[in-house]
């Protein structure tokens, strides 16, 4: 039988316990050095004699204190030494998290980002915060948004419900970019039971038009049993990995499917899909088993 003493001591060291991985979810993990986080693939319908890097960064999240622009420039400066051949942008780019000393605005964190470089260019999406914090957009329930023109003025092309046909090595291949899923929220205008999206998947893929590669960046990976097998490689964030991730399992997850999309490499009936865990934090600045990170995909022969 244990004794009032070996509780206390017990009940004691449990509460430390809960102090210390709590301080570290919310004061260490989301600060720790970027990890950069590696898939080697060949997906269905990719020539194998077309070898592709795509280095791709979601969810920065700008705020202050946990995503200044001091801290987006040594992102850009991580993605850069990876040497990729296109770089992507997956969305949510301004702050998603209720504990912001201020803001970051668009003309502060669009510029840095203009920082990256490949020899294919930048491309990118928006996603859901982008258009929620922008009460313009929503009024309007139209863009572009705030964020859509500082990207574009700082060098990087958006791509809404478009595509565009790159070229490596005399080898095409496409990249479409999808108008996020979540864009509107609920009200007067567009219902009170969910959010309006502004994605059109059909316009997207007919978008592209001839029998080269294609990528698709959603930024939302709920749209995944639509995509069509004519897609090699679909590229999300928006999840976070959950944030929070113990033994390959996310509590919370941003998703009408749960875990099922919640994080990593995901193959379904021969189509591939690969979730980012992201860079910043959405709602709560809590990070636990889901450090930030930046993808390095390699395509092709491996």
């Amino acid at each position: 039988m244990i004794t009032r003493r070996g509780f206390l001591r017990l009940a004691g060291g449990s509460l430390l316990a809960t102090l210390a991985l709590g301080g570290y979810a919310f004061g260490v993990e989301p600060q720790l050095l970027t990890r950069v986080q590696r898939y080697a693939l060949k997906p269905p319908g990719w020539p194998d004699d077309l070898r592709l890097r795509i280095v791709a960064l979601a969810d920065i999240h700008a705020c202050r204190p946990w995503m200044p622009p001091e801290r987006i420039a040594k992102l850009v400066a991580r993605a850069n030494t990876l040497e990729p051949d296109v770089i992507v942008l997956l969305g949510d780019y301004v702050s998603g998290t209720w504990l912001a000393t201020d803001w970051v605005d668009a003309a502060e964190w669009a510029p840095v980002l203009g920082r990256l470089k490949a020899p294919l260019g930048v491309q990118a999406v928006l996603g859901n915060h982008d258009w929620w914090e922008d009460l313009t957009a929503q009024k309007a329930g139209q863009g572009p948004t705030i964020a859509h023109r500082a990207l574009e003025k700082a060098g990087i092309s958006v791509l809404h419900n478009d595509a565009v046909r790159l070229e490596k090595d005399g080898q095409a291949f496409w990249i479409a970019g999808l108008g996020d899923q979540l864009a509107l929220r609920p009200g007067k205008r567009w219902g009170r039971k969910g959010f309006h999206g502004v994605d059109d998947l059909d316009a997207t893929l007919d978008k592209i038009t001839d029998g080269a590669p294609a990528i698709l960046l959603a930024h939302e990976p709920d749209i995944f049993p639509k995509v069509r097998h004519r897609i090699s490689l679909t590229l999300s964030g928006h999840t976070h990995g959950g944030q929070v991730r113990l033994f390959g399992h996310a509590p919370v997850v941003p998703s009408r499917f749960g875990n099922r999309y919640a994080y990593g490499h995901i193959v379904e009936d021969g189509r591939h899909l690969i979730v980012s865990g992201g860079l910043g934090c959405s709602i709560l600045p809590v990070r636990f088993g889901m450090p930030p990170e930046i993808l390095q995909i390699d395509l092709g022969d491996v």
